[in-house]
Order: structure tokens, then sequence, then C-alpha cells
């Protein structure tokens, strides 16, 4: 059944809306793959926040240039292909690049941000970056190291002193006796 202009329009107007709200896409083929898998996919992908839409090259094309991207690479837009947007950098193609060891139908095929065209060794690199909680929890293991050792540093001369201090009771308690 074909799809009507007013259909069309409805689907650029929300592929524009994601293009503008995403921080990256990444694009993956999904041919191959049942309506049981692709469900799958899709539930995971709401599961880390990553939207997916499947729509004509030509729509996906007219967003991404109206969202000041250059048209889209020919090698990227290669058969069947679901865009993914992603409201961080990473998230997105970390959650394809894992998905696709679960679904070998699921392939990389390239990616755009931050105005830029991104190829699949790109989108690779940006799925073994780590995610932001990630890097927020070493930052904060990296700020929290120091003190804790000062805390340890000063609890060691005071339990020192109390040692000194024992000792020292300990002979006059002897002295006395």
């Amino acid at each position: 059944m074909a799809v009507t202009r007013h259909k069309k329009l409805e689907i650029l107007t929300d592929l524009k809306e994601k293009f503008k709200c995403a921080k990256s896409v990444v694009f993956t083929t999904y041919s191959g793959l049942s309506v049981k898998d692709l469900s799958k996919v899709r539930s995971a992908l709401r599961a880390n926040n990553v939207q997916c839409k499947v729509a004509k090259k030509t729509l996906i094309n007219i967003a991404a240039q109206d969202n000041g991207y250059n048209e889209v690479p020919s090698e990227i837009m290669e058969g069947a292909i679901a865009a993914i947007f992603s409201d961080d950098e990473v998230t997105g193609a970390k959650t394809i690049a894992t998905l696709s060891k679960e679904f070998n139908a699921l392939k990389l095929l390239g990616g755009l941000m931050d105005g830029e065209v991104l190829s699949i060794s790109q989108v690779e690199a940006l799925s073994k970056m780590p995610s932001k909680e990630e890097l927020l929890v070493k930052l904060l293991g990296s700020m929290k190291s120091p003190m804790s050792g000062l805390a340890n540093s000063l609890a060691g001369v005071t339990r020192k002193l109390v040692y000194v201090l024992e000792a020292h009771r300990s002979k006059l308690a002897e002295t006395e006796s």
C-alpha cells in the first residue's frame, strides 16, 4: 500500500524533530530480523532511552539536511535501514553494538553527530567509550580518593598518639606498683 503525501509529511516532521533533539544518530540494518526479534530490539532500545525510526531514505536525507547535515553518504543508506536517535553521544551506538552480538542481522552502517558524518569505525569507537554514568562514577572515585587518604592519615596520627599515651600510662602503672 502506497504511503499518502500527508502521511509522508507527518513522518518527515517527526524525523526532523528527532534529528533536532538527538545528540547522535546511528544507522543500522535490520533486514533478516523476525518480527519477534525486532520487537526485542525496540524494547532494548527503549530501555536505554534510545528511539528507533524506520522511514524512507529520502525522508531521512531531507530531515538530516534540514538539521544541518550534508547529504548522508550512499554507503550508509544501503538496504533497509533504521535510524537510532540518542539523547547522548554514545548510548545509541553502544546499544546497537551490544544488540548486534545477539542479533546478527543488526549491523552498524555509520552515523551523524555534531554536524558531521561518522564512518562505521568512528561509530564503533563511540560504542566502546564509557557512558556518562560510568565517567561520573570514575570522577567521583578520583575526587574521593584524596579525601579518604587524608582521613586515613589523620586517623593514623591519632591512633599512634593513643598508642603512645597507652604505653605511657602502662609504664606509669608499673612504676607505681
